[in-house]
């Protein structure tokens, strides 16, 4: 199944990529945290990890996937929400039970 990016998402991750092409990739991940237990993390590296799954989405995104947190990523939606008040990544999770009101944490 793997995760999808929105249109708005592969948009915003290529924008962002735009302003340190020396970091292409996005590394996905989940940390221990967070209002609901779980927190995502997003960063930008110069390759996957040895153990990393990796992923091209529209555009040329290159996402990379931790392998022991693909485990709660696979099947989620990533977009980008910009309006007058938020501008952020929301995470659409099949795997949460709950999330918290910032969307930045999940339990399952």
């Amino acid at each position: 199944m793997a995760i999808q990016l929105t249109s708005s998402a592969t948009q915003r991750v290529n924008e962002l990529v735009n302003q340190d092409p020396t970091r292409p990739w996005l590394r996905l991940a989940i940390r221990g945290g967070g209002c609901s237990g779980m927190s995502y993390v997003m960063e930008f590296v110069d390759e996957p990890g040895e153990r990393d799954k990796a992923f091209t989405f529209e555009g040329g995104v290159q996402v990379c996937i931790e392998r022991r947190s693909y485990l709660y990523l696979n099947g989620m939606e990533i977009d980008w929400e910009e309006n007058l008040v938020t501008r952020a990544f929301r995470f659409n999770n099949p795997h949460a039970s709950r999330t918290c009101s910032c969307g930045e944490s999940f339990a399952v």
